[in-house]
């Protein structure tokens, strides 16, 4: 791998080291440790940020909604975030290859950039990678919380949450003084440090967390003996400051740098994965400013804001520079809500303006195509949203949306939802209908890379956005006092001027990007259940069916869409046998799913079968006093050997271990 990118590695492992030295310098003193089990009722009165445009209840919201936080996070032992995501009903996971591999989320059988990706409100899709955010280089250290909304969501949230949203809530420290320092090492000759550190005052906070990870990995492609690496390097801030009850100021910001390295395609012989020196190093900066002041006794808040994120990727082979990319997105927003009749009306108005440069760098082809560009777009957005509470358990809301963008016609979005819950018999029904749009990316209009030496990939600049309306039901329903709690969604959705990004010009020899003519359907059923089996033991499990299709460019009939497994699940029983130490048995299914093979020219493209797997992970925790636990995680128990795309193989057996250190005063 490249050298420069390691100062943050050592550092952080100097200071855990010495950390650790002085720990075990020191008496231990014994400590209990409880786990807090959430029943039914504070289930519902937890608040989420992301399903209004200002915190509501979940109670109060018509959407199915996930949280995982931050004592799941921390008890799973997790290195990524997309690992935690595979439990979540809904949401599909497919990683080419090996940890820092490319990464995709897709939601509902939607596409990978459907789903709007969230830090500490800054949005952070990448443009220069179809609008999708690369999930292989999100680290599980130092967050809060994480949110998904599944489902329509442009009414409120724009152009690229069509399928949902996903948003990333780093820690606020809430104690004068505290911080936690860990250090693992693992299978595939892994290591991972990291730190946090904050405190807080009556009228401060702030934060500072960051990991370091880096791994000699294993071979991406199905032959050879060469281990594909990766390293990351992270570090985030959340700050703010209260200099009156009613403005507060806060910053947020985050940087992520490293490297990747990846196999190239045999476009010759076998259309496969092969050994290859290739390498990609990428930097991504996130920064969010913002203001807030309340007014008439807290029924009237109002917020400034101005968000920034940057994307940096550059491709090497052999050393040489092969291409890169640049990007950059700006929004200013403002947002102000009025509360009457006792807070069970509320009214938001957002006004938002967004900016996006894009720029390519490259060699000229043998050809004469010049990759090398720029370009930018901008975007000015309207929102409102109303939502109104009767009888304490009904709750309806309605948004709209106005995107005025400088490259496409206007878009109009709106969003309908209800929520009626039967406290008594610990019921509760919900809805939503919502329209949804996505535009078409710098990549598809403007983009020019080596596909294959054949047939390279030139963008379409007249393409259309594509066009959505959804809507889902569900019930909730808690049973034996909270103790167990079962939850069922069905969803259906349609889709328009789908774009395929993979299409042959037969007039120019390159492939290119269509819209594809018909209707794309995705309906399913989402269940989930968590049960506290005992005062020790807890069960947890979730299900997805999923159908969904797409025209055929070439006959018109319906086809499944790629890399969408009808079937998927997962279950975890989760035992605390004493007060210090807890164990964990997750297993996770992932059903057949087809996938697309291009073998060398001149044959055609394949759609294939990749083959259902199972995998079974289990984790512990041991705390050792009030301070200081070690755990471990052994990943894959079973050493299945699977492909979440094809070509590309995925880990075997995998074991972490390590030891954290928390304090606080």
């Amino acid at each position: 791998m490249r050298s420069g990118l390691n100062a943050g590695e050592k550092l952080i492992k100097y200071l855990a080291l010495a950390s650790f030295l002085a720990i075990f310098a020191v008496t231990h003193t014994n400590h209990t440790y409880a786990e807090q089990t959430e029943n039914k009722d504070s289930y519902l009165q937890e608040v989420v940020v992301t399903a209004s445009l200002q915190p509501i209840r979940l109670q109060q919201s018509g959407n199915a909604i996930t949280v995982i936080a931050a004592e799941e996070i921390e008890k799973s032992n997790a290195t990524m975030v997309s690992d935690l995501l595979r439990n979540v009903p809904g949401l599909a996971v497919s990683r080419s290859g090996v940890l820092g591999s490319a990464t995709q989320l897709r939601v509902r059988g939607a596409e990978a950039n459907h789903v709007l990706v969230m830090i500490d409100g800054v949005e952070v899709n990448d443009p220069s990678q179809a609008d999708e955010f690369n999930w292989a280089h999100l680290p599980a250290t130092g967050i809060e919380r994480i949110e998904i909304v599944r489902g329509p969501q442009s009414a409120l949230w724009g152009s690229d949450a069509m399928a949902g949203v996903v948003n990333i809530i780093t820690q606020k420290s809430g104690e004068p003084l505290q911080g936690s320092l860990y250090s693992e090492a693992g299978s595939h000759g892994t290591n991972h440090s990291g730190f946090r550190a904050g405190g807080s005052g009556e009228s401060y906070h702030v934060n500072l967390s960051g990991s370091d990870i880096s791994s000699d990995g294993e071979n991406i492609s199905r032959h050879g003996p060469e281990e594909d690496g990766y390293q990351n390097t992270t570090l985030n801030l959340n700050a703010g400051w209260q200099p009156m009850d009613n403005l507060s100021f806060s910053v947020t910001g985050r940087q992520t740098e490293g490297e990747n390295e990846f196999d190239g395609v045999d476009y010759f012989v076998t259309g496969l994965p092969e050994d290859a020196d290739n390498e990609s190093e990428f930097r991504q900066r996130f920064v969010r400013i913002k203001a807030d002041l309340s007014l008439l006794e807290d029924r009237w808040k109002q917020r400034l804001a101005l968000s920034v994120s940057r994307h940096n990727n550059e491709n090497f082979s052999s050393d040489t520079k092969t291409g890169s990319t640049d990007t950059r997105k700006k929004q200013y927003s403002y947002l102000s809500s009025l509360s009457w009749a006792e807070e069970t009306q509320q009214i938001s108005f957002l006004a938002e303006r967004e900016t996006e440069d894009f720029a390519q760098r490259g060699p000229i082809s043998f050809f004469g195509d010049d990759p090398n560009q720029k370009q930018n777009r901008k975007t000015d957005s309207l929102a409102l949203e109303y939502r109104i509470t009767l009888w304490e358990d009904l709750t309806l809301a309605a948004s709209v949306r106005h995107d005025d963008n400088s490259e496409f016609k206007n878009a109009n979005t709106r969003h309908f939802e209800a929520s009626y819950a039967l406290p008594d018999i610990g019921t509760r029904f919900r809805a939503a209908y919502g329209t949804a749009f996505k535009n078409p990316t710098f990549t598809e209009r403007f983009g020019y890379y080596d596909s294959s030496p054949f047939f390279p990939f030139r963008g379409n600049p007249d393409l259309e956005p594509e066009e959505s309306k959804g809507w889902e039901v569900g019930i909730d329903q808690a049973f034996l006092d909270g103790d167990l709690l079962v939850e069922l969604t069905y969803f259906k959705a349609k889709l328009e001027n789908e774009i395929n990004g993979y299409v042959y010009d037969p007039l120019n020899f390159v492939t290119t990007a269509e819209n594809v003519e018909g209707t794309s359907d995705r309906q399913g059923i989402e269940a989930t259940l968590d049960a506290k089996l005992t005062a020790t033991l807890r069960a947890k499990a979730s299900y997805t069916y999923t159908d969904a299709t797409e025209p055929n460019s070439t006959t018109g009939s319906d086809v499944d869409e790629l890399r969408r497994a009808r079937h998927l699940a997962s279950a975890s029983l989760n035992w605390s046998p004493t007060s210090k130490l807890n164990l964990a048995l997750n297993a996770q299914y992932n059903g057949a799913q087809d996938d697309i093979f291009f073998p060398p020219w001149p044959q055609s493209s394949q759609v294939l079968e990749l083959d259902d797997y199972t995998l079974l992970n289990l984790t512990a925790n041991y705390q050792m006093n009030k301070q200081l636990s070690v755990y471990t995680r052994l990943d894959n128990l079973l050493d299945e050997n699977y492909e979440e795309v094809y070509g590309f193989q995925s880990l075997g057996f995998g074991a972490v271990l390590g030891v954290r250190y928390n304090f606080s005063r």
